[in-house]
């Protein structure tokens, strides 16, 4: 039986996440390019919960498919694991970027981060408005609170570079049509994605390989509270702000014990204590390669990062039970 301790949660449940990442992203990619958001999204959900349920945890899903009147499985609330061992929180998104998988387009990614109980944000299903950036600059170079053109000045001159140096990566919605206008404006350039922050926000942490240097805009909550823990894995800077725009948002933040809807989290209140991370790719992307399916195995690529270690680990696998998948 694994058990918690003073160092944090147990190593072992590092390769244990993989098992799940893995499974998830191996149903999802079956269903990839073929227009069906909904059966991806189901068949990743259900896989990842199997494999949670095989688990030797207490887990607590604090980040989930939404909340429990909306989602039948992987609610925020659920409980999994075999109901012995350490006491966790769970984030997960089984299929991070539907529409990139129903698509077959880059960067969809069946992700999951554990931590000791208490350690990462219990927050609704609502909009989070983020900044992130990489390791290696000076605390506090970029604010949530500061315009966009400030922010990308201060990244620049923090990098040692020119404004047009620099590469923000923003969500392609039509909310952000004022913030692209700003930072265009700065002179830096602007990658627009479809769908799948998480993997925006990890991009920032390699500019070299991904080309992008700050995360700017607004998306899912629970895809926030995923990236901070993987920023608290592989090192950075990230904010969040819950957007609590209506009374019954704020009501169900209530619920979860946020008393202040404006609060700007900082990455270690969103990811604190001992937080694993694991992300196995389901579409070939800049941070990790697709699943491939051959006559006689499955190859699949997988990040594992813990915070405690700074350990980074990247796991291609090839699985030759294929009943097993």
């Amino acid at each position: 039986m694994l058990k918690a301790s003073q160092a944090g949660l147990d190593r072992i449940l590092t390769l244990e996440l993989v098992r799940v990442t893995e499974r998830a992203a191996v149903a999802a990619a079956r269903l990839r390019g073929r227009g069906d958001e909904k059966a991806a999204d189901q068949v990743a959900v259900d896989a990842m919960r199997s494999e949670l349920n095989r688990l030797p945890i207490k887990g607590t899903v604090v980040i989930g498919e939404g909340e429990r009147d909306e989602a039948p499985m992987l609610y925020i609330g659920e409980e999994v694991g075999v109901g012995e061992g350490p006491e966790v929180d769970i984030a997960l998104d089984p299929l991070e970027g539907t529409t990139i998988c129903a698509k077959n387009l880059p960067n969809s990614l069946a992700v999951i981060a554990i931590a000791e109980r208490g350690s990462l944000l219990y927050a609704p299903d609502v909009y989070m408005e983020k900044i992130a950036v990489g390791p290696g600059y000076p605390e506090g170079v970029v604010d949530l609170d500061a315009p966009a053109v400030e922010n990308i000045e201060a990244l620049a001159k923090a990098k040692g570079v020119a404004v047009n140096e620099i590469t923000a990566c923003i969500l392609d919605r039509p909310r952000h049509a004022r913030l692209i206008d700003e930072v265009r404006g700065t002179g830096a350039a602007i990658r627009l994605i479809g769908d799948g922050d998480v993997a925006g926000v990890i991009h920032t942490t390699d500019p070299d390989e991904t080309g992008i240097d700050i995360y700017l805009g607004i998306g899912g909550a629970p895809e926030g509270v995923l990236a901070a823990a993987a920023l608290r894995c592989i090192g950075g800077q990230m904010q969040g702000r819950l957007q609590l725009n209506t009374e019954e948002k704020v009501a169900r933040a209530a619920k979860m014990g946020i008393s202040d809807p404006t609060k700007v989290y900082r990455m270690d209140e969103m990811a604190k204590g001992d937080v694993l991370f694991a992300a196995t790719g389901v579409t070939d992307g800049n941070l990790l390669a697709g699943v491939k399916f051959g006559r006689e195995q499955i190859s699949t690529h997988t990040i594992v990062m813990r915070s405690s270690s700074q350990t980074v680990r990247e796991i291609i696998a090839r699985h030759q039970d294929l009943d097993k998948f």
